[in-house]
């Protein structure tokens, strides 16, 4: 809880640099939009605080990035277990965690491994031969 009163709020403003420091400006924003070839209307939309003179693939690239953040998380939390610890102490769940992250690091090796070997391809003849009557 916070005190309350005139000197309180004089504190905090000063604390934060005084009752006339912002100087009305609003800092500069990007606003990043996604309109392809043939689409009536943009599909995507994104604002950015970076520095004006970031180079625009790279806002393009940190702007999907989230995609594949998602994708991740849910293969966390789905494919691999993130949210099936049902313990009670820190040191548990610290090493479920632990385990869950290097699952996760040790699959997206292995996708972006481009020497890693294929799966077999499933045969189409079967396994032993029968004769019929």
């Amino acid at each position: 809880m916070r005190p309350a009163g005139k000197q309180c709020l004089a504190a905090a403003q000063e604390s934060g640099g005084g009752r006339s420091r912002w100087d009305g400006v609003l800092p500069t924003q990007t606003l990043l939009v996604e309109w392809p070839h043939g689409q009536d209307a943009p599909t995507d939309y994104w604002i950015s605080n970076l520095p004006p003179t970031t180079p625009t693939a790279d806002l393009e690239r940190w702007a999907k990035m989230r995609w594949r953040i998602e994708h991740d998380h849910r293969e966390l939390k789905h494919g691999l277990g993130l949210d099936h610890f049902e313990g009670r102490t820190w040191r548990g769940w610290h090493h479920h965690v632990t385990l869950v992250t290097a699952a996760q690091a040790f699959l997206t090796f292995r996708r972006l491994d481009p020497k890693g070997a294929a799966p077999a391809q499933a045969s189409t003849r079967p396994s032993t031969h029968s004769k019929t009557c």
